[in-house]
């Protein structure tokens, strides 16, 4: 088949907006769209002439994570990192090397560190050490004060003309600043998101994302997509609590019960003092671009000088909790979600990025439960409007900029419809690409909607996959959709069988299915997901596992008797120790029994593509075993003594799934699975558990 044949698409590709193109090119191509040694070589130089990273305010918070993060990543190419800040600077760098050996081991933290050469400078002249380490990227995480960062360039542009210069700034444009923008989310040593703001991909946007980080191109405003929603949520509960008087602790716990965020605990977490400065510093200068909705409340001002924490060590929140009425409620609500969703009109309406992009951001680093479009698409455009009308009665100076009612206007369309699931075939092979790290109700539905798309169009041949953007792993289901069946085992049902008639389609429906298993781990719901395509290929190293014993819940997908269905009898006792012991396994130790094949990044992906388009042989395809299994093992050798009694309970309950589903027809077994399931996450075991306490550490009254 020709490379150049045309290739559509339900929506862009998010990897697109990094000039990387789409997703089934990958596939077609046989490789990755960029290679990350190659592009150190353009970014900082071939080797024997490499240059060095240099990050100033390397002690803050925001530099010090970067230092780690980029210093490990680096390091194995040969580019040196320089940490500079002033001479007595609190050693942040010092603080992040637990987290460092935590993560690398200490032996790999001590490579990383080695790597990381500290100077120190007066802030007007740079230090003659620094010649010798030849810098060719400055990322600046320098105080938020435009006057300190414009000179800061100057100074390097005059020691090293070319130097490529990113700013981490929380809040100018590039249009004031005169460089690009690469804004890290917080934490920043975790976090993996960069909000890009560049005329057009560059070569240091492409090398994070082939370093294994997620850049994200945004438009040039003021503020980043990250701070309006952290910042305007901050925002919303100030201004509740100036008009009822409610406690920060309140109105922080009944935000997180709302949208999923901790806006106040949060910034003590990061540390008062700073956060609540970049807070003020967000909302003011958006307040002189956009008017009242983002006008900083007396409360954030003097806090922002004071740093004083939100939560004080003395509060009374245990002794006088209270639960609001239907009314105060609603008027909570209205407090909370009117401001954010005005503020994301604007962001529409100045088109800031990708919509998937916006969804995601507030999704993956504000701790949303849901990304803002989904939450707007799930309240629809005329309540949507109706929230912001009953948040302008009572803050009517709001109204008067920065509304955009009509950006609303246009949720029927792929781009609204497709936030965590798009699709796109060449004619006779279709690609199905996940961007959600944790499958729920709403992968569900857009993957029910991508499906319906291939087929429309006469696809019989399919792959499913992470997105190689967004979702650098997928993780399992998304437990907080799992809430209402704490205490109802109809609501269980309803996900387990609903969910499981979903991924049955990739074996029912098509001539040819390949799930390919590509990022870090595939876990759980996720994996259930992708064990029903004919064939599944992963990547050596990838993890694969059943992690809900430890919940402790009963897989819900089928994982109790789809993975023995489909492996020779010998790889039942693996398959057997994986579900009980929770324990995850690399890709090319399953082959057979998890997998079909594993192989490195590039051969995985032309094996991918040879099952999926029939243009090469490949492993057979392993046949299911449709009736009832025979000779099952009833005791698993090598499973180690669980420490905690929830997972005793759990591997019995589990157990019995196995034992019950495997007697039975696959046919039979949808429906049987997903009562037992159901049941279990309906007990008292399961709401002792991890889902248990999640729910009540996020939804209690």
């Amino acid at each position: 088949m020709s490379q150049a044949t045309t290739v559509k698409s339900m929506r862009q590709p998010t990897l697109e907006t990094l000039g990387l193109g789409g997703i089934l090119d990958i596939f077609r191509r046989g490789a990755l769209p960029a290679d990350a040694a190659a592009l150190v070589d353009r970014v900082f130089g071939p080797r024997g002439e490499r240059g060095s990273l240099v990050i100033s305010g390397a002690s803050g918070i925001v530099g010090a994570g970067k230092a780690m993060q980029l210093g490990a990543r680096l390091a194995p190419h040969g580019v040196r990192v320089v940490a500079l800040d002033f001479p007595g600077a609190p050693d942040g760098i010092g603080r992040q090397y637990p987290g460092l050996v935590e993560a690398l081991g200490r032996d790999g933290a001590a490579r990383v560190m080695s790597n990381i050469v500290r100077l120190t400078y007066d802030g007007k002249t740079l230090p003659e050490e620094l010649k010798a380490l030849r810098p060719r990227f400055l990322l600046e995480a320098v105080p938020e004060i435009l006057e300190v960062k414009l000179a800061h360039y100057a100074v390097f542009r005059a020691a090293f003309p070319g130097i490529e210069i990113r700013s981490v700034t929380s809040g100018f444009p590039a249009s004031r600043l005169g460089v690009g923008i690469a804004h890290p989310a917080f934490p920043h040593e975790i976090n993996k998101m960069w909000e890009v703001v560049e005329d057009k991909p560059s070569d240091v946007t492409q090398l994070l994302w082939a370093l294994g980080m997620i850049p994200l191109p945004v438009a040039d405003n003021w503020s980043f997509v990250l701070d309006v929603l952290f910042c305007g949520v901050t925002h919303a509960g100030l201004r509740h609590h100036r008009r009822t008087n409610m406690p920060f602790w309140k109105a922080d716990k009944l935000v997180r019960k709302l949208v999923g965020a901790n806006p106040f605990r949060a910034h003590d977490v990061i540390g008062a003092k700073g956060a609540n400065f970049l807070t003020w510093s967000c909302l003011h200068h958006l307040a002189k671009e956009y008017g009242a909705v983002f006008e900083p409340t007396p409360e954030l001002t003097e806090r922002k000088e004071t740093g004083q924490p939100w939560y004080p060590l003395d509060h009374f929140r245990p002794l006088v909790d209270w639960t609001l009425s239907p009314a105060e409620q609603e008027e909570f609500r209205v407090a909370i979600l009117g401001p954010l969703f005005q503020m994301t009109s604007l962001m529409l309406h100045e088109k800031r990025g990708h919509l998937s992009h916006l969804n995601s951001i507030g999704e993956t680093c504000a701790q949303f439960r849901h990304g803002i479009l989904a939450m707007l698409r799930e309240v629809g455009a005329e309540k949507a409007k109706q929230t912001v009308a009953a948040y302008h009665a009572t803050h009517p100076e709001a109204a008067k900029q920065a509304w955009y009612p009509e950006a609303f206007d246009h949720m029927d369309t792929p781009e609204w419809q497709q936030l965590y699931v798009n699709a796109e075939h060449d004619g006779t092979v279709g690609v199905v690409t996940l961007s959600r790290e944790s499958y729920g109700w709403d992968v569900d539905r857009e993957l029910n909607r991508a499906l319906d798309w291939l087929k429309a169009a006469g696809i019989r041949r399919v792959i499913l996959t992470h997105d190689f953007h967004l979702a650098t792993q997928l993780v399992g289901a998304d437990t907080a959709d799992f809430f209402p069946a704490l205490s109802s085992a109809a609501a269980g049902f309803e996900v387990s069988s609903a969910w499981t008639r979903t991924a049955r389609r990739l074996w029912s429906d098509f001539d040819a299915s390949v799930g390919f298993i590509g990022g870090k781990r595939c876990l759980g719901g996720m994996y259930e997901l992708l064990m029903h395509c004919h064939h599944v290929v992963a990547v050596d190293d990838v993890r694969i596992g059943f992690p809900e014993v430890g919940l402790p819940v009963v897989p819900g997908m089928e994982g109790c008797h789809w993975p023995l269905r489909r492996a020779a009898t010998e790889h039942w006792p693996k398959v057997m120790h994986a579900l009980l012991s929770g324990t995850a396994v690399r890709g090319k130790d399953c082959v057979g029994w998890f997998v079909d094949a594993a192989a490195p990044m590039d051969e995985a992906l032309r094996t991918t593509w040879a099952l999926a388009s029939g243009t090469a042989s490949g492993p057979a395809r392993r046949p299911l075993a449709a009736g009832p299994l025979v000779g099952l093992p009833t005791s698993v050798s090598g499973l180690a003594a669980a420490d905690d009694p929830l997972v005793e309970t759990g591997r019995a309950a589990i157990l019995d799934c196995v034992t019950r589903t495997c007697a039975v027809s696959a046919a039979d077994a949808v429906d049987l699975q997903s009562r037992i399931s159901a049941d279990f996450l309906a007990s008292k075991p399961a709401r002792d558990g991890r889902v248990g306490a999640e729910f009540y550490r996020v939804m209690g009254a």
